[in-house]
């Protein structure tokens, strides 16, 4: 491997520059672009090419274990409620309740709620279907809706707990997890506002920011079934946010049992998506008496897209994991620390660098949390400010989710949009939200 920190960084930036020249430029698709650059890159880093390829395996592997299964069962369940209406009729209750131009702040608040006790791309997995629905039924940009959610998914996922990122962080570093709940939130709110709905309004009418007109249905030739009205849609919607919720509390608040054992088995996402698939399936077939062979072919064909979902995220984490095995973000640690700057600021923009080289928002805090250990106990910080430290590691490990971000795939397939409009709008959102996270955590960093 090359030794030279600013050496490594030349690599990886011309990895991502080629990378995004491939896919925009010459029309390669993104999972063919994404395992190519993996490869090219481990080898440029001097890696033995055995090494290369058992890193592309072992990065596609651990994201495709969860992440596929996520994907797949989140299809089918999004398929069910749509075939039957019933994410329809949710986004129409949406709208009838907030009205059109108020929906994407209700949006935001459903993004942060949910994004305390679910990971990022479950939660949007589950949601997505009731985005793409307001903006058809809206006829606006699907970005218009989805933004506020992502914001919200986003900056919790970053900043509170059980997320493994902030947990990780405030083992390593010593922070009060009630201090660091308190200032995520004070700080994620306004960066979920920022960044989502006052983002999306005022881009919805600007060109590059999403396709015009509404996204496509997930499938038009999906073979309908009786409207499955509100309240079972909703139940099909809040079951597994439900139960992967209190699988959290189960973890944190409960002793060791056996109801422990079985609230954390059944809240797991991949239980709570087949349970939910399951009632709703149920629902249709025994009290709307939807044929057996309809409702499997519903959820067969909502698989179909789904497949290219998962190859693209798959190929996704194997560059990310040729990237981090290449040591890159250990490099980049060593060019950062050279310069003296403050505690707060050093993190922010260490776990900014590694967060925009290797993609993982989990590794860049875990590497910058490591790193500002010493210069914590060095400056002898408040517990206040010890937890505004884990905020502005989390602020920058969110900044400029990019090609090498599993993140940034599972936005631009499940809404429909190009890599370009990708950067404009995700990209652009992820950035605006860790940067006001950041802000606000330096204005508090005196009442600390």
């Amino acid at each position: 491997m090359i030794a030279e920190p600013w050496a490594s960084l030349t690599i990886v930036g011309a990895s991502i520059a080629i990378l995004i020249f491939m896919v925009l430029r010459w029309k390669v698709p993104a999972f063919i672009a994404l395992l190519v650059i993996a490869l090219a890159t481990g080898i440029a880093f001097g890696a033995d090419p055995a090494d290369v390829i058992a890193a592309v395996r072992k990065g596609t592997g651990e994201a495709l274990g969860f992440v596929a299964v996520v994907i797949g069962l989140g299809a089918m369940l999004g398929g069910l409620l749509e075939a039957s209406g019933g994410v329809g009729t949710l986004a129409n209750r949406l709208l009838d309740a907030f009205g059109e131009s108020r929906a994407p702040w209700a949006l935001v608040v459903v993004g942060i709620i949910v994004g305390i006790p679910l990971f990022f791309d479950v939660g949007f997995i589950v949601l997505a279907p009731l985005v793409t629905t307001l903006a058809l039924r809206a006829r606006r940009r699907v970005m218009y809706f989805a933004l506020p959610l992502l914001a919200g998914l986003l900056t919790m996922h970053a900043l509170l707990p059980p997320h493994p990122g902030p947990v990780a962080v405030a083992e390593l570093i010593g922070t009060d997890y009630g201090l660091l709940a308190l200032y995520g939130l004070a700080c994620g709110i306004p960066a979920a506002l920022v960044a989502g709905p006052v983002f999306a309004v005022l881009t919805q009418s600007k060109a590059g920011f999403g396709p015009s007109g509404p996204p496509p249905r997930f499938d038009e030739e999906a073979p309908a079934v009786a409207n499955i009205g509100f309240t079972p849609a909703l139940a099909g919607m809040l079951i597994p946010l439900t139960l992967i919720l209190l699988a959290a509390l189960a973890t944190g608040v409960l002793a060791e049992g056996t109801l422990r054992t079985v609230l954390e088995f059944v809240g797991h996402p991949f239980t709570a998506l087949i349970i939910a698939c399951a009632f709703v399936g149920m629902w249709l077939r025994f009290r709307l008496d939807a044929p057996l062979q309809t409702v499997s072919d519903v959820m067969t064909r909502s698989l179909a897209p789904a497949g290219l979902m998962v190859l693209v995220v798959g190929a996704g984490a194997a560059y990310k994991e040729v990237l981090i095995q290449s040591g890159a973000g250990a490099q980049i640690t060593a060019a950062v620390s050279a310069f003296d700057l403050a505690v707060p600021v050093f993190a922010f923009l260490l776990a900014a660098f590694i967060r925009v080289a290797q993609g993982s928002a989990t590794v860049a805090m875990v590497t910058a949390a490591g790193l500002a250990v010493p210069l914590i106990q060095a400056a002898g910080l408040s517990p206040g400010q010890i937890a505004l430290v884990t905020v502005t590691i989390g602020a920058g490990a969110s900044v400029a989710s990019h090609v090498n971000d599993t993140g940034f795939w599972l936005v631009k397939q499940y809404l429909g949009l190009t890599e370009a409009e990708t950067f404009r709008t995700w990209t652009v959102s992820a950035t605006i939200a860790g940067a006001v996270m950041f802000a606000v955590a330096m204005l508090l960093w005196s009442f600390a």
